[in-house]
């Protein structure tokens, strides 16, 4: 690693604005919200290019497909490239991406646009680095929280935007408007970025690859938070994806609008969860962690009761967003101030695992759900938060080595 250590930030650190803040924050959101529009969309696209339904899911499996190749391939390249140039010049391929989808005369393109909106839906994560390096060491955890906060309201909103434009305007109508805020974003991120002037070695990009490798090696704090946050979002993709199936049944029978709704009581936890990044800075990481991890492991509770009561299940809901939120966060600062020339990499390799828990949620919740209902939902996903809580209290002694600006 001692030669890549000479990739030399140039940006200086600053307190980053509160507008500034916000436009990281949304630009998250919406980036993030492009991968999960698809989901409440798939009878639609189904039925007007007549794919099988056994088939259409592919939608979303090339999606995430192409998110976790992205978050390999693209992610690592801000701590190579300039990122003012590179968050904007992905926004806008997404941009065209997004425009391809909406106006694809055939599954083929849908398909095509669809793995080109995954692969640069992960610029979202060069923003979060991009704002570490930016902020002071002692505000990081504050901002990364804000800018993080972005992310996850952006997933929790996807589906209520997706399901109310499709309603009054059709599919291909979520698609097109998610470009034209893209467009706006990129230019704006354009106009306000830093340019960034750093030394550099002269560094292959495979190399570049083969060094994420290596920070695993090296940094137990990146593997052990890493392990934590496969297994967070295991427990949230629990949820997420096998909502849809008990309350689009009777005796609920919502609509996929109504559903998506349920998302606006996520906001609300992921919001409140904000406050972790400031607690993280105070070196309060570790029981922020453990306080989060037993607030998950809760909120199976009340989630459980979903045919007794629907409070009840939106209680559950704020809880486990706010939990999973407040864990990622705290995860995100402190890899990254381990190692502050290689932050774009620990981020594309701390959200690949991510990315695979998102995606062994998804398939064992259904999966569950068919064989023992919602109680074996519940089930899997306390059996998955009681070992996310006894991997924290093994590991706890695991600390950031450094602090750098």
């Amino acid at each position: 690693m001692a030669p890549l250590e000479k990739l030399v930030e140039g940006t200086k650190t600053i307190a980053m604005s509160r507008p500034m803040i916000l436009l990281f924050a949304i630009s998250c959101g919406l980036s993030v919200a492009n991968i999960y529009y698809a989901q409440p969309l798939l009878d639609a696209i189904a039925s007007e290019f007549a794919i099988p339904h056994s088939l259409v899911g592919l939608v979303v499996t090339i999606t995430q497909i192409c998110y976790a190749f992205g978050l390999l391939l693209l992610v690592p390249l801000g701590d190579l490239l300039n990122r003012r140039w590179l968050i904007s010049g992905q926004m806008l391929l997404s941009v065209a991406a997004l425009i391809t989808i909406g106006l694809a005369p055939s599954s083929t393109i849908v398909f095509i646009g669809i793995a080109g909106v995954g692969l640069l839906a992960v610029v979202a994560q060069t923003l979060v680095a991009f704002a570490a390096t930016l902020a002071t060491s002692a505000e990081r955890g504050r901002v990364v929280g804000l800018v993080t906060s972005g992310i996850v309201i952006g997933i929790l909103l996807a589906r209520s935007l997706a399901g109310v434009l499709t309603d009054f305007t059709g599919w291909r109508s979520v698609y097109l408007f998610s470009a034209g805020l893209t467009f706006l974003m990129a230019g704006a991120l354009f106009r306000v970025l830093p340019s960034e002037k750093r030394q550099r070695e002269s560094l292959s990009y495979l190399r570049l690859l083969r060094s994420i490798l290596t920070l695993f090696l090296e940094e137990p704090v990146l593997r052990v938070r890493a392990s934590l946050a496969f297994l967070i979002f295991t427990d949230f993709s629990i949820l997420w994806t096998s909502l849809v199936l008990p309350l689009s049944a009777p005796p609920f029978s919502l609509s996929h609008t109504a559903v998506g709704a349920f998302g606006l009581a996520g906001v609300a936890g992921a919001l409140a969860a904000t406050r972790a990044g400031r607690l993280a800075d105070r070196g309060m990481g570790q029981k922020t962690t453990g306080a989060a991890l037993i607030l998950l492991l809760a909120s199976w509770c009340p989630i459980s009761l979903i045919q007794h009561s629907i409070l009840a299940l939106i209680v559950g809901i704020v809880l486990l967003d706010l939990a999973v939120q407040a864990v990622h966060v705290t995860n995100q600062s402190m890899i990254l101030s381990v190692r502050p020339e290689a932050r774009s990499r620990l981020t594309g390799g701390y959200m690949m695992f991510y990315s695979f828990g998102s995606a062994l949620g998804s398939i064992a919740s259904t999966a569950i759900y068919e064989q023992a209902g919602w109680r074996g939902v519940c089930m899997l996903g306390a059996g998955v938060s009681t070992l996310a809580l006894l991997f924290w209290w093994m590991t706890r002694r695991y600390q950031p080595s450094s602090k750098s600006n």
